[in-house]
């Protein structure tokens, strides 16, 4: 199978070149890396040109214009992909390790599934060794949505039919479309998803969903009109616990 790895950028010159390295030191080598970047202003393209332009380095496709927010870049990348197995990289983030996509492609195959999930770690901007924040995913069960639980959105890797059949990210969501596509992928649609429990990816901490008080808010409203928006009941609940869910992570 190939993995189409999407990177939203936009001013990202102090990270690209982790991300775009931990994509590129993969040992599954069947990969292309496309990269929707906003028009940046800061040398990310520099970087990012540099490595589409060297033939001996893995595949780079780039994508250079305005959009209208990450996930209308992600968007873009998708319907430009041609890999069997999509999945999200940000440019503050990076792999855990390069054999993460080795394990990825392994858990598709012995489970015959949808999609792949994993445990994230939050790390320090200054400092990618320090761990912040740990989000250990634990295991999904029908259900289990309303009780708060969704696997983290860059941890998450899905075969290419998941986004044809059932749509891609809903672009009047400012900062809550991961969630409601995934909620109705998963609890909606019911995919069939695998559990590999180990750390995937390391994030940088800043994600636009915590960046502000006013950014937790809009968040909080858009996570209860994503269950509105699909016809789903028990909205309220889910988003109250969802919240919950994620103090432990603080204290791991």
């Amino acid at each position: 199978m190939r993995f189409s790895i999407i990177t939203p950028s936009l001013n990202s010159k102090s990270t690209i070149k982790d991300c775009i390295e931990s994509v590129k030191n993969q040992t599954f080598k069947d990969i292309e890396h496309i990269i929707v970047d906003g028009k940046s202003t800061d040398g990310t393209l520099d970087i990012i040109n540099k490595y589409a332009a060297n033939k001996n380095c893995y595949k780079v496709i780039v994508i250079c214009e305005r959009d209208k927010g990450i996930y209308d870049a992600l968007n873009k990348g998708i319907k430009i992909s041609s890999g069997d197995i999509i999945g999200i990289l940000h440019s503050d983030d990076f792999f855990a390790e390069s054999f993460t996509l080795e394990k990825i492609n392994k858990k598709f195959n012995e489970n015959n599934c949808d999609g792949v999930y994993g445990n994230i770690e939050y790390v320090s901007v200054d400092n990618p060794n320090k761990t912040i924040r740990y989000w250990n995913a634990d295991s999904y069960s029908l259900g289990k949505f309303k009780y708060g639980w969704h696997p983290p959105h860059t941890s998450l890797f899905l075969k290419r039919m998941v986004f044809e059949k059932y749509g891609l990210y809903r672009t009047d969501l400012t900062i809550a479309s991961d969630y409601e596509a995934m909620l109705r992928y998963i609890h909606k649609y019911g995919i069939k998803l695998a559990y590999l429990p180990e750390v995937l990816v390391k994030m940088r901490l800043g994600g636009a969903s915590n960046k502000s008080i006013k950014n937790l808010i809009i968040t909080t409203i858009e996570d209860y009109k994503a269950w509105k928006l699909n016809g789903l009941k028990g909205g309220l609940q889910a988003v109250i616990l969802k919240k919950l869910r994620k103090l432990p992570q603080f204290f791991k």
